[in-house]
């Protein structure tokens, strides 16, 4: 049966614990020999790009790149043929992508013949997650990813797709989740990985006070006020965010250990200030590794690990 790795919430518990497991597991260099990734990037990226690209190499297979201007989906040409096409020359292909409905439609054009492996989507980003709960294991369970329940995140800002997916993993994991943003910027329910449809362990805050949210937090979490797509939005998310920006002072509400994570790039100043961005309660080049570590873990899933 061929594997996808779409969103958090398409996987059961059994198959998130077998994919955090192979990501920090000993592996063997030949498990893609011979086989190549098809790596589909609507959108810019670095380190997407570089913890794909590399995780693929460790594992004795090559990645292809292929940037919008030589795909166009959906303008040069259908997402449907170009799938098709991949299908016809790769068995996987990882997607950083404007719409999340692209994936459905490929999967039914090449018949599940196709791997899919979401790098980002406008609804999720789900190699960001798993690279965040083994961020957070590292620091305070020694790597066990099981060992989690009842810590407390707050995630403070705009509610991206960033925000979606790592809810979803934190709560079936069993921990609480704080998401602190103004009216406008704060999660919407249902569509695709939605943390309110989560039925527990953790539990999930919404509030529109930042304060309130970090107080007492483990794990502070902010994200860029201004993501791609939304330049022209610029002046107006400054002033409606101004209030969510991770500082000093915000810093000093949550728990003494308290870490900071952000999924970068960062724009420093705006979400999160240097004094914290580069203080020793940063784990953001941590989350950087692990960036690898869970494109590694996706694939040796992929590839019928366990």
């Amino acid at each position: 049966m061929t594997r996808h790795f779409i969103a958090i919430d398409q996987l059961d518990d059994n198959t998130l614990s077998s994919i955090y497991s192979l990501a920090t597991s000993p592996f063997d260099d030949e498990t893609m020999k011979g086989q190549g990734v098809a790596l589909i990037f609507e959108r810019p990226s670095l380190r997407t790009r570089a913890s794909s690209s590399s995780a693929v190499y460790e594992l004795g297979g090559y990645a292809t790149f292929f940037g919008d201007e030589e795909i166009g989906l959906d303008r040069r040409e259908s997402a449907e043929d170009v799938a098709r096409t991949i299908s016809e020359m790769y068995s996987i292909a990882a997607l950083r992508i404007r719409q999340h409905g692209v994936f459905a439609r490929m999967r039914e054009a090449t018949n599940e013949r196709l791997s899919l492996i979401n790098l980002l989507s406008d609804a999720s980003h789900p190699t960001q997650a798993i690279a965040d709960v083994l961020t957070i294991a590292d620091e305070f369970a020694g790597g066990d990813v099981t060992a989690l329940a009842g810590l407390e995140v707050a995630y403070v800002g705009d509610a991206t797709n960033v925000t979606r997916s790592l809810a979803v993993a934190l709560l079936r994991l069993g921990v609480n989740v704080t998401v602190a943003a103004p009216e406008g910027y704060q999660l919407s329910v249902g569509g695709a990985e939605d943390p309110q449809a989560v039925d527990g362990p953790g539990a999930l805050r919404l509030t529109d006070n930042a304060h309130e949210a970090v107080k007492g937090a483990d794990v502070v979490y902010t994200d860029a006020w201004v993501s791609m797509g939304f330049e022209e939005e610029t002046a107006s998310r400054r002033f409606d965010l101004a209030n969510f920006q991770v500082n000093v002072p915000l810093m000093s509400l949550a728990k003494e250990h308290a870490i900071l994570m952000h999924c970068l790039p960062a724009h420093r100043g705006d979400e999160v200030t240097n004094e914290v961005l580069d203080s020793g309660q940063s784990r953001v080049w941590r989350q950087v590794f692990h960036r690898r570590s869970a494109m590694i873990g996706v694939l040796r899933w992929i590839k019928g690990e366990s």
